[in-house]
C-alpha cells in the first residue's frame, strides 16, 4: 500500500525545509512573525465592548457540529481484522494499538474514501438540525492533515489530490453556518515531535526511543505553525479555531508557542474565537488533568471559552464563556462496534439543559470512511431538528436561568424590547394535577402561553410562586416549553427540595 516514496514525502517540516531554499524557510518565518507581530498589536487592546462584539454570534448560536473525521475513520474501530474495544475514542485507535506511523498509515489510507458529497450532507444536516456552526477536525492527532498542505505531504492534497478542508467550509457556508477548525497540536507522525517530553500526552511510542534519534522539538513547532498559517490564509474568514491538546506537564509557549501561535491566528484572522487548549493552568481554566478537571475561571489571553467534555458543569460556569463537547455514543471518531447511542431524549434535554446554565451544545458526529454519517447520528440530529423547529426560539439568543433548580425541567430566558423579561420553561415531568408551579413572585400578573400552538394559559400568583395551569397532557413529551412574560421586577424562590432534572432520563 503505502510506499517507501510516500514515507518520504510525508515527514514534515524538516524534509519541507531541506528540499526547499534557505530563502523559502526565510520566508515562512518572516511571514509567522509578521503575522504574531500583527496579532499582538490588535488584540492587546480590545476592550470589553469589542470582545462582547467578537463573541455575540457564539453566545447567541448555543448549538454547533462537532465533526471528528480523518485516516481513523476508515479503520472504523477494527485492526488486525478484530475490534479494538465497543466503547470509547476510535479516533485514538492508532494509540490504542501501539502502531507506528507508517504501519498506521498502509492500513488506514486505502480505507479513507471520500465521496464526492459528502460535505454538502454534513452542513445540511448540521442546519436541518438547528445547528448555527460547525467544527471539524483539520488534523488529529495522527497527524494527517484534511488541506492541501506545501509544508507536508502527509496530507489530503498530497494522498489524495484533493482539499478536503476547501470542500467542507465551501459547504457550510453554502448552508449559511459559521465555520470552526478542529486542530490537535499534538501529532504522531511528524519525525521531530518530541513525545518524550511528556509523560502525559499521548503517543503510540510513548516509552520508547525515538525510532530516527534524537528529535528537535522546535522544528516540528515551527511545522505546527506553518501549517496553522495555511489554514488561516488560504480559506478565508474562519469562526473558531479548537485547539487541542496540553497537558499540566507540557502546555503554553514551552510545548507550542502558545502565545506567538495565537498571535499568528489573530493576525489573519482578527474576530476568530479560540477554545483554551494550547494551555493547562488554572489561569486557562483547568485543575489538572482529566476532563472535569476545569474550573469557572479564564484569563483571556488564554483562549476565548472552556471545554467540558462529555459532561455538563451541574450549575453551568458563570462569569465565563463555556461549551460542552459530547459524542452521540461513546466514540468520536467512526467506529463499527459502539452501539452505546444517546436517546433522542437525552440528546434534546441536553441542548436544552447547557442553554439553561449559560452555554453552547457542540455535538458529535464520526463519519465513516467515506464520509456519511451513520444512520444512528442521522436520526438523533432529525429529532433534535424537529423539535427545534417549533422551539428554537427558546434556545437561540437565551440566557442562563435565573432558578438555582426546577424540580420539573429547565429554564432559559431573553430580555424583551419594551422591558419584559420572558422565561422559556422547558417542562420534562408533566405535572400530574396540570399545574405547574414556578418559584417565582412578581409585582405584575405575568402572561404565558404555550410556545407551540400559541395557546393562552391561566397564570396566577401566590405566596408560594406563580402557578401555570396546563392542559392534560404534555403537547411534547419530551420537552413541551411554555413562555412566561413578566412585567417589572420579580424574585426567585428557593426550589423545593426534591431530585433535580427529570425522572426518565436525565440530561449528561
Amino acid at each position: 500500500m503505502k510506499t517507501a516514496a510516500l514515507t518520504a514525502r510525508t515527514r514534515g517540516v524538516s524534509l519541507f525545509c531541506l528540499s526547499r531554499t534557505a530563502t523559502s524557510c526565510a520566508l515562512l518565518a518572516a511571514a509567522l512573525l509578521s503575522a504574531s507581530s500583527a496579532g499582538d498589536r490588535l488584540w492587546a487592546g480590545e476592550t470589553p465592548q469589542q470582545q462582547d462584539a467578537r463573541m455575540q454570534w457564539w453566545r447567541e448560536a448555543r448549538f454547533g457540529m462537532f465533526v471528528h473525521w480523518g485516516l481513523y475513520s476508515g479503520l472504523a474501530g477494527t485492526w488486525d481484522g478484530k475490534p479494538v474495544g465497543t466503547k470509547g475514542g476510535m479516533e485514538w485507535i492508532q494509540q490504542r494499538v501501539k502502531a507506528d506511523t507508517d504501519t498506521y498509515a498502509q492500513c488506514a489510507i486505502p480505507l479513507f474514501k471520500p465521496s464526492a458529497d459528502f460535505a454538502r450532507q454534513w452542513a445540511e444536516l448540521a442546519r436541518d438540525a438547528g445547528c448555527r456552526y460547525l467544527v471539524f477536525t483539520t488534523k488529529h492527532h495522527d497527524g494527517f492533515a484534511l488541506h492541501d498542505s506545501k509544508v507536508s505531504e502527509y496530507d489530503a492534497g498530497s494522498v489524495l489530490h484533493r482539499d478536503l478542508v476547501r470542500e467542507i467550509v465551501a459547504a457550510a457556508r453554502a448552508a449559511g453556518l459559521r465555520v470552526g477548525f478542529y486542530h490537535s497540536v499534538i501529532d504522531w507522525h511528524h519525525d521531530q515531535y518530541a513525545y518524550a517530553l511528556s509523560k502525559q500526552l499521548p503517543h503510540p511510542l510513548r516509552g520508547k526511543p525515538y525510532p530516527n534519534g534524537d528529535r528537535d522539538h522546535a522544528k516540528y513547532v515551527q511545522y505546527l505553525h506553518g501549517e496553522v498559517a495555511e489554514l488561516m490564509a488560504n480559506y478565508g474568514p474562519i469562526d473558531v479555531l479548537w485547539w487541542d491538546y496540553s497537558s499540566t506537564d507540557f502546555q503554553g509557549d514551552e510545548a507550542w508557542r502558545a502565545t506567538d501561535l495565537m498571535a499568528l491566528v489573530r493576525g489573519k484572522q482578527p474576530k476568530i474565537i479560540m477554545n483554551n487548549r494550547l494551555y493547562r493552568i488554572p489561569q486557562a481554566g483547568f485543575t489538572g488533568m482529566g476532563t472535569a478537571a476545569i474550573a469557572p475561571q479564564l484569563d483571556r489571553k488564554y483562549g476565548d471559552f472552556i471545554t467540558p467534555e462529555q459532561h455538563i458543569p451541574p450549575t453551568g460556569m458563570p462569569g465565563v464563556d463555556w461549551e460542552t463537547c459530547m459524542t452521540m455514543n461513546t466514540t468520536w471518531g467512526y467506529s463499527d462496534h459502539d452501539q452505546a447511542w444517546k436517546s433522542n431524549e437525552t440528546l434534546i434535554r441536553n441542548l436544552i439543559d447547557i442553554a439553561s446554565k449559560g452555554g453552547n451544545y457542540l455535538l458529535n458526529i464520526g463519519p465513516k470512511g467515506d464520509g456519511s454519517v451513520p444512520q444512528q447520528s442521522v436520526d438523533g440530529l432529525r429529532a433534535i431538528g424537529a423539535w427545534m423547529r417549533t422551539n428554537s426560539e427558546s434556545i437561540y439568543a437565551t440566557t442562563a436561568s435565573p432558578f438555582e433548580k426546577l424540580a420539573w425541567g429547565r429554564c432559559t430566558q431573553k430580555k424583551l424590547a419594551d422591558g419584559r423579561t420572558r422565561l422559556y420553561l422547558h417542562v420534562f415531568d408533566w405535572p400530574a394535577d396540570g399545574k405547574l408551579l414556578v418559584p417565582l413572585q412578581v409585582e405584575k400578573p405575568a402572561e404565558a402561553r404555550l410556545l407551540a400552538g400559541a395557546q393562552a394559559l391561566a397564570v396566577a400568583s401566590g405566596q408560594q410562586g406563580t402557578t401555570v395551569t396546563l392542559p392534560p397532557t404534555a403537547p411534547d413529551a419530551i420537552a413541551t416549553v411554555v413562555v412566561l412574560d413578566v412585567a417589572g421586577q420579580f424574585k426567585t424562590l428557593p426550589a423545593p427540595a426534591q431530585a433535580d432534572g427529570p425522572a426518565k432520563d436525565k440530561p449528561h
